[in-house]
């Protein structure tokens, strides 16, 4: 699959960086290095994938975002900084981004990144009905990327029929109740995985971010879906 692949950012090192290891893996990638140039990109031609840095010189990977949003492109999207905090990574996800990561990034960490997105993010027709409880979970988490909430709790609620119990599961409905406001359940459901996994790396990450928000204001922990990259 030759995947389409929009690098925004306006340091050009960082966009020779990420397109000479993208480019390797047969990816066709495009660059830009504004918000403005971002936009045109998008209306010129389609991607299946934009990488975006949190601060551009005209503004920012969330006002990429949000015009991208406003005018229903709903491209799949990574946002990268190196100034992470809660309030930033809440916004991302609610606009729609899919994960939120810090520089530096070494080139496997990106390639692995790149194609557990794009693998996640392929047309629906070609898709065939998850049935598995990884299938499942895996769906519930793709439609989480693409704010379709409710039928991301319907695959979450169909794969606890398959396991009763699950930390997976229960990590990913925190990040449900989180992204809706709802911040006593999100620790709750967090906690219930904990409980189940005391060593659950996602649902730790996930509640630590809750924890420092209430605690200082702000965190430097993004949404943690338990994808697992190296």
């Amino acid at each position: 699959m030759n995947s389409r692949i929009l690098i925004v950012d306006d340091e050009p090192n960082i966009r020779l960086t990420f397109r000479t290891a993208l480019e390797t893996c047969g990816y066709t990638v495009r660059e830009a290095s504004s918000v403005d140039e971002a936009i045109a990109a998008f209306a010129a031609e389609k991607y299946d994938l934009a990488i975006l840095d949190l601060r551009l010189g005209d503004g920012s990977g969330l006002d990429v975002l949000a015009r991208m949003r406003s005018d229903a492109i709903l491209t799949p999207c990574v946002m990268i900084t190196a100034y992470g905090n809660v309030r930033n990574a809440v916004e991302a996800m609610k606009l729609g981004a899919i994960d939120f990561l810090e520089k530096p990034i070494e080139p496997n960490a990106l390639r692995a990144m790149v194609a557990d997105v794009i693998s996640r993010h392929f047309p629906r027709e070609d898709r065939e009905e998850p049935a598995t409880f990884e299938e499942l979970v895996n769906e519930a988490k793709r439609l989480i990327n693409i704010r379709e909430f409710s039928a991301a709790e319907n695959r979450l609620a169909s794969a606890l029929r398959l396991t009763g119990r699950s930390p997976d599961a229960h990590n990913l409905y925190g990040v449900l109740h989180e992204m809706r406001g709802d911040y006593d359940s999100a620790k709750k459901e967090y906690g219930e995985a904990i409980k189940l996994e005391s060593r659950h790396e996602a649902a730790q990450q996930n509640m630590r971010r809750v924890y420092e928000l209430f605690t200082f204001g702000r965190s430097r922990e993004p949404f943690n879906l338990g994808d697992k990259r190296k």
